[in-house]
């Protein structure tokens, strides 16, 4: 691209004429050049923004994952563990087997 001024450049004509070649090939580059800066700046921008929200996200992420340990800690501590929960359960199928044995329901009390 040549960005130096025409032989025939003029900003001011002294009679209408048709604008010829080199004109228009300097005003479309110097268009050109000027929409690739508008557009730098402009994709410049939106980046600077997008990197700003990465952060506050990243952030926030870091926030959340924080809160759970501390949610999980206090869920470990106030919940009994798993295999408690079984041993309990087995207790009381065996406690509810023995009472239903020596206790029939009062259905099979009627019938005898």
């Amino acid at each position: 691209m040549n960005l130096c001024f025409p032989r025939n450049f003029s900003l001011v004509t002294s009679a209408p004429t048709k604008m010829n070649k080199d004109n228009l090939s300097f005003w479309m580059t110097l268009a050109g050049t000027v929409c690739w800066g508008v557009c730098f700046w402009w994709m410049r921008r939106l980046s600077i923004k997008q990197n700003f929200l990465l952060d506050q996200l990243r952030e926030q992420g870091k926030r959340i994952e924080k809160l759970s340990r501390i949610e999980h800690d206090l869920i470990k501590e106030v919940h009994p563990q798993v295999s408690e929960i079984k041993e309990g359960m087995e207790e009381m199928i065996a406690v509810v087997k023995e009472n239903s044995e020596n206790n029939p329901p009062a259905s099979q009390k009627k019938g005898h």
